[in-house]
């Protein structure tokens, strides 16, 4: 049941069953607030008014860490939710991963 809301568009509230470590949790959200701040430097170069190809350069920068992070977050899920699904005799969530490579690319 919990499954049909997610595939429906509504939230379902899945956690980790293995969690992050610190480490990791400590570079993945380093990364976000470099990319928050990228996202907030090409607010104030619209502001002023800045070149085109000079926001176009960093809309490039951020679509690019964007997807090294959602490529982190993916090597993550493989390496943990994945393998600890198969390991339990859930082949389905291979179907899963696929998709969200689909998705990322």
């Amino acid at each position: 049941m919990e499954e049909n809301k997610c595939e429906m568009g509504q939230c379902c509230h899945r956690h980790k069953a293995t969690p992050r470590g610190e480490k990791e949790l400590r570079q993945l959200q380093n990364r976000l607030k470099r990319m928050i701040g990228q996202l907030n430097g090409i607010q104030k170069m619209l502001d002023d008014n800045r070149y085109c190809g000079e926001i176009l350069i960093q809309v490039a920068a951020v679509e690019s860490a964007l997807q090294s992070f959602g490529y982190l977050v993916l090597q993550d899920h493989l390496e943990t939710c994945v393998v600890e699904e198969i390991q339990k005799g859930n082949t389905q969530i291979v179907e899963e991963a696929v998709e969200l490579i689909k998705k990322l690319k």
